[in-house]
């Protein structure tokens, strides 16, 4: 028996480089706590740009992790908010938070093993 080689499973490999595209978990987060229009989601977010907020929108709706509901009016509304696809991220995205409140927030390295 061939020891076995370490390697990386492409379909982790591809859902990190999905939801850790620029931008893309800082939306995630915010349209966690529910629906919310595109100027929510740009208010919640200010330095992301409207033009990448787009982009990043069409993508996450396009991959089914995103769903863009017309309300009809007057005035007409556009909502987006996460698919069942996009919930089941929310327990990965939550302890990804509490890492990150643990280690990033106060700027503290882990110690060398």
């Amino acid at each position: 028996m061939c020891p076995r080689e370490p390697s990386c499973c492409p379909f982790y490999h591809e859902a990190v480089e999905l939801v850790g595209r620029r931008w893309t978990g800082a939306i995630l987060r915010v349209l966690m706590d529910g629906p919310l229009r595109f100027s929510e989601v740009a208010q919640a977010i200010p330095e992301l740009s409207d033009r990448l907020l787009s982009e990043r929108m069409k993508e996450l709706e396009a991959r089914g992790i995103v769903e863009r509901t017309v309300i009809s009016g007057p005035p007409v509304r556009v909502e987006y908010r996460l698919s069942r696809m996009g919930r089941e991220l929310e327990p990965a995205l939550s302890e990804l938070q509490q890492w990150a409140k643990r280690w990033l927030a106060r700027g503290r390295v882990p110690a060398a093993n």
